[in-house]
């Protein structure tokens, strides 16, 4: 296929492109500064611009734009910053895979949706839940409409805790077991959804093959554990102790609304398509998936 990626510089957009590549596909890459590459293509979407022929021949569109959801402090402004940077490229990249009849759109999302679900698990059926993300979620997945009612398959990824050797939860984690500092969080009874970078990629690839994907696609792996043992797992990997435990109350001082949305909600969140379509997680559980981060494999 010619897929055309926007996003691709991104923790997950590095990973696909080469993997698209492995696989055959010929890859288009969506940039807003001067095309500098043969596969590079100009667009501007503030302006709602994409450089003309950017979408010839084009089988799917790929969109993970948007701002970082935990780099920065939950200010009005960043609030957001955060929309529109997710917002404003989805709307432009589904009006433009409606205008060129492109078949296939596949357009981040976030487990975010789910709100806070405590213990209980849920899927893609499951109704959205309450709060800023929840929200930012409904009306990111709501953009992709004008691709959806010109007849294209959209499939909205809602990624879950991407775990990758660099950057990411790890990159902000990992040197603070390096050092004998890590811990758990608040409880640490809370559900984390973490999926490994490599199966993270392995999805969205899914997705652009199987055309029986469509709608919502939780990437999270099969099995969701708690930050109390997400703690003692990574600090076996590591061979560090991780003794501490930082209060609630600390994380709402220093990390704001995001600590209760991002770090201390709980979301159980199970990748009931993926299961149910026949993908094989390369990485089934949190101890392979870490033991494979932390080889840098």
């Amino acid at each position: 296929m010619r897929v055309v990626i926007a996003g691709s510089s991104g923790l997950i957009g590095s990973a696909l492109v080469p993997r698209l590549r492995e696989g055959g596909h010929d890859v288009v890459r969506l940039v807003r500064r001067t095309p500098q590459a043969p596969d590079e293509r100009g667009w501007d979407p503030a302006a709602g611009h994409v450089a003309p022929g950017a979408l010839e021949g084009a089988d799917a569109v790929v969109n993970l734009c948007g701002a970082g959801i935990g780099d920065k402090r939950w200010t009005g402004a960043r609030k957001q910053e955060l929309r529109d940077s997710r917002m404003i490229p989805t709307d432009v990249l589904a009006r433009a895979v409606a205008e060129h009849g492109i078949p296939t759109m596949i357009s981040g999302s976030a487990v975010g949706w789910y709100g806070d679900t405590g213990a209980m698990a849920v899927d893609e059926t499951s109704r959205r839940g309450q709060g800023f993300l929840a929200d930012l979620c409904r009306d990111w997945e709501a953009a992709t409409a004008p691709a959806s009612e010109a007849g294209a398959r959209v499939v909205l990824v809602r990624t879950g805790l991407v775990l990758s050797p660099s950057g990411g939860l790890m990159g902000r984690i990992k040197p603070l077991f390096q050092f004998g500092l890590g811990g758990r969080l608040g409880s640490g009874s809370q559900f984390w959804p973490w999926i490994s970078l490599d199966d993270e990629v392995g999805a969205i690839v899914f997705a652009l093959e199987h055309d029986t994907v469509v709608g919502p696609m939780n990437a999270t792996g099969p099995d969701p554990v708690s930050n109390d043992e997400f703690t003692r797992v990574l600090s076996a990997q590591m061979h560090r102790p991780a003794p501490w435990v930082v209060p609630g109350i600390a994380m709402r001082t220093v990390l704001g609304e995001f600590a209760d949305e991002g770090v201390l909600v709980s979301q159980r969140v199970m990748p009931a398509v993926l299961e149910r379509e026949g993908f094989t997680f390369r990485h089934g559980t949190l101890t392979e998936a870490l033991s494979a981060v932390l080889d840098g494999s």
